[in-house]
């Protein structure tokens, strides 16, 4: 395994593994044996960078989520797990009501929401300190400022450590570090964002997203990152939900004039390394200009052994170079 420091207050900043394990469907889909067998053996191979929420998985069940939290703090508890591993959980998109969801009737993030939500947070994982809270999604019905103060007022205390952002614009990411640095607060300093080799489009309306997505990254992140590269960017859905291995399963905003030239690139070089395509994908990730931590799920071991082998794939310059010109 191979470690990077995410934060930048001496006083907050974490070492983690290169590689992040999301625990997204465990404790639902994936059940707790199964869950279980995943975290020991991540943690075995050094991983120690667990991602969660705290609306995980309410979809599963209609309901409004925690089973994720709830399975980690039980795994926690039985293993003896203590600071060495890092737990990253979010909040802002937790369904109000059962049968709702994030697009309908979101938790937001007040203020108040965001003390009550990270304490049941903590409770359930069975800590006293959440090591990174993520802003899940945004609300734009409360005043940024409040949101800003809010987070920092827990940093403050003691009970969160690092804070992170996740499907927002850039331009709201930057006016939030904006506004906590000028009242000298600790801001946002790990970005979660869709992004992988494959480019999708990001024009496409959904429900959350009225005008293109903004959980995908595109060049004004790109450029952003470049801009404050003490920033960290952790890549959510980096192997787009199993689709580099069956493609009829890609979304909708993939298909495009650009896709099969990169998917091309990619099958030569995975040919001529004898690894995966997945491992590829993972590889250049791990190794680009702007290094980027993968957030992966698995639901088998042999999904997770073949992710953890990608940590040591080192693509040549050729290679990345040849990857980086498809289009």
């Amino acid at each position: 395994m191979k470690y990077r420091t995410i934060g930048i207050d001496p006083a907050t900043r974490r070492e983690v593994s290169v590689f992040a394990l999301g625990a997204m469907l465990f404790g639902s889909r994936t059940d707790e044996k199964t869950s279980f067998a995943l975290l020991d053996r991540y943690v075995e191979a050094g991983g120690t960078f667990i991602d969660t929420s705290d609306n995980y998985a309410f979809w599963e069940d209609g309901g409004q989520g925690g089973q994720s939290e709830e399975l980690l703090g039980r795994w926690r508890r039985s293993r003896g797990i203590g600071d060495e591993i890092v737990i990253a959980t979010k909040l802002g998109a937790r369904p109000l009501a059962p049968g709702t969801s994030y697009v309908d009737n979101p938790e937001g993030l007040s203020a108040k929401v965001i003390r009550e939500s990270a304490e049941r947070s903590r409770e359930r994982l069975g800590v006293a300190k959440l090591d990174l809270l993520y802003a899940h999604i945004d609300d734009s019905t409360v005043p940024l400022q409040e949101t800003v103060e809010g987070f920092a007022a827990l940093v403050g205390e003691g009970t969160v450590g690092l804070l992170g952002v996740s499907n927002q614009a850039v331009w709201r990411v930057d006016r939030a570090r904006t506004l906590a640095a000028a009242a000298g607060l600790p801001g946002y300093e790990v970005l979660q964002y869709e992004h992988s080799y494959l480019r999708p489009r990001t024009d496409l309306p959904s429900g959350l997203f009225p005008d293109g997505t903004l959980g995908a990254v595109g060049p004004d992140m790109l450029g952003y990152l470049r801009a404050e590269p003490r920033l960290t960017l952790v890549a959510y859905s980096p192997l787009l939900k199993g689709a580099y291995v069956r493609p009829d399963r890609l979304q909708p905003d993939y298909d495009h004039p650009g896709t099969p030239a990169r998917f091309t690139a990619l099958q030569e070089v995975a040919r001529e390394t004898g690894a995966t395509v997945n491992q590829v994908v993972l590889a250049w990730l791990l190794g680009g200009e702007l290094p980027v931590i993968p957030l992966v799920g698995a639901s088998s071991m042999a999904q997770l052994e073949e992710n953890l082998a990608a940590v040591d794939l080192e693509l040549t310059p050729e290679q990345r170079a040849r990857l980086d010109a498809a289009h």
